[in-house]
């Protein structure tokens, strides 16, 4: 967790507070990490780091978004900022469907 809080910091992106959620909790069998947080302008954020060999397709985005509707659910909250942060190859209609959707995306050097 400490080096996510690192890669964001370098990116501008501070959270105050920073929590892991279980991804079981979400009911999803997906192997990644997602963490929760609200940042310095009180907004509400989501942080999605997904790291695997084969390419990230819009299937998989769309999944990811669902995820992201899951999370509002459980938390009652509308999470304002969305953050992905990847180390695979992503798919350029899935980085454009994310971006459409005003997900802020990422590339992991390690």
């Amino acid at each position: 967790m400490r080096d996510i809080v690192e890669f964001l910091a370098q990116k501008e992106i501070i959270c105050r507070r920073f929590e892991a959620v279980d991804v079981k909790t979400l009911e999803s069998r997906k192997r990644l990490e997602i963490y929760r947080g609200v940042d310095i302008k009180g907004y509400y954020c989501m942080i999605i780091v997904l790291r695997k060999k084969s390419r990230i397709l819009i299937k998989e985005a769309k999944e990811l978004e669902e995820l992201h509707y899951r999370l509002e659910q459980k938390m009652q909250v509308k999470i304002k900022r969305i953050y992905l942060l990847y180390k695979a190859p992503l798919c350029s209609k899935a980085l454009s469907w994310l971006k459409e959707r005003t997900w802020r995306i990422f590339e992991l050097e390690s």
